[in-house]
């Protein structure tokens, strides 16, 4: 059980079992990464086929991750990453036993995009909990801690896994080994959480059996009209939304520029990847830390959005200017776009006392944001990358995160969050 202490009094080495749980869990969930696509059309599917596959798991993506604060809210944390494990769960045991065997087609869509509502629900349950239990002046090492874990297991950790087991066991064997990792993860994330039905509440009520007040408040609070809700939980979703984007557009037409225009091989790109994210990995729980001592909207201006838009920049001059020359460069570059995209892991620390009298609905708003940047990152390549070109679509990622800094001035920073006001200079400008 975890230690008895008042809600919103705990540390974060209080839920070790939660983070241990997560990082084992996204290992899982990440093996299959690098190779499902082409497993598939090795399997018969079409490339067509394959990818309305993976849109209907992004939109189960998305769907979960906003669903995921408001559930919390009325059913408490626990029931929320036990429903995310059996989600993850059961529709893989169909994917893995019927629909790839016999090679369905409808069978693998419906199977693996139901699938895709288990994590975030497992993870952003996770996330809430911690945000709502974790005393306020250690949210940000918390919540750094809590990202540490998310990206080593799913960006990093499983694709090398895979990469090790992939030669031994083969495609199909090494998803049957991503579904154990996922047990061990589901099961440790769940050790020591209220065992009371899980039916605590974000908001610290306590119904029996998710009764009629808790299911009412669910829907009111997801009917709350936008125009009534706080500005900052808008900008809130707007700016963890830009945060994301551009990590998951680079990886559609970065590879090509590093290769044909950068003079780099396929190999230094997949080392630049690898150090981009180690290095993120590294400062996520770094400036979490740092951030519960100065401030958190200004971590966010200044490391997130001025620092991410800066070295975006980067990522196209340095591979042009010194790619095939002097690769280190480059590294180095990756490394440092890493450490600023984690200024924005303030946003889980600040987002649940933007509204304190409904923190699943802010952290819903949050999630929203995620899960949105998985689409519109993309997007940006497929609509401005054949008339603008590479150094066109990287100048948008850098307007965009100079954007998010502009947006994080709107967010009312709680004076009781506040540390040094390290935002005061941009403040001025903008009074």
């Amino acid at each position: 059980m975890l230690p008895s202490r008042a809600r919103g009094d705990r540390l974060p080495r209080d839920f070790s079992f939660q983070y241990a749980g997560l990082l084992l869990f996204m290992i899982g969930d990440g093996i299959e990464t690098g190779f499902l696509s082409p497993y598939l059309v090795h399997l018969g599917f079409g490339v067509r086929d394959v990818s309305l596959v993976f849109t209907i798991y992004g939109v189960a993506v998305a769907a979960a991750a906003w669903a995921s604060g408001l559930l919390c809210d009325a059913f408490g944390p626990r029931r929320v990453i036990l429903t995310g494990f059996g989600i993850w769960l059961l529709p893989q045991l169909v994917f893995l036993l019927i629909a790839v065997p016999h090679q369905s087609f409808w069978l693998v869509l419906m199977s693996y995009g139901i699938r895709g509502a288990g994590y975030p629900l497992l993870a952003y349950g996770i996330l809430t909990l911690l945000m709502t239990e974790v005393r306020r002046e250690a949210r940000g090492l918390a919540s750094g801690l809590f990202w540490f874990c998310f990206t080593a297991g799913l960006l990093t950790l499983g694709t090398l896994l895979a990469q090790i087991s992939l030669p031994h066991l083969g495609e199909y064997r090494t998803l049957w080994a991503a579904l154990i990792a996922v047990l061990g993860g589901g099961l440790l994330a769940l050790v020591g959480l209220d065992r009371r039905g899980g039916s605590t509440t974000v908001s610290g009520e306590v119904g029996a059996n998710g009764n009629i007040a808790a299911r009412k408040r669910l829907s009111l609070s997801a009917l709350v009209p936008l125009a009534r809700l706080p500005r900052s939980v808008l900008l809130i979703c707007v700016v963890r939304a830009i945060n994301s984007s551009a990590t998951h557009g680079i990886i559609v037409f970065l590879p090509l520029f590093f290769v044909q225009d950068a003079h780099m091989t396929t190999g230094e790109w997949l080392t630049f990847l690898e150090i981009t994210y180690l290095a993120n990995i590294i400062a996520n729980a770094i400036v979490g830390a740092v951030s519960d001592r100065v401030s958190w909207t200004g971590i966010v201006i200044w490391v997130g959005g001025v620092g991410s838009a800066a070295t975006c920049l980067l990522l196209y001059w340095v591979p042009h200017w010194y790619g095939g020359a002097d690769p280190s460069l480059v590294y180095m570059t990756g490394a440092l776009f890493g450490v600023a995209l984690a200024g924005y892991v303030p946003l889980s620390a600040l987002a649940p006392t933007l509204l304190p009298e409904n923190p699943g609905l802010a952290m819903s708003f949050l999630n929203f944001g995620a899960g949105c940047s998985v689409w519109i990152g993309p997007l940006v390549v497929y609509l401005f990358l054949p008339a603008l070109g590479t150094i066109g679509v990287i100048i948008i990622y850098s307007a965009l995160f100079l954007l998010s800094s502009v947006l994080t001035l709107g967010i009312s920073e709680p004076v009781h969050a506040r540390r040094a006001s390290i935002t005061a200079p941009l403040k001025g400008i903008k009074s």
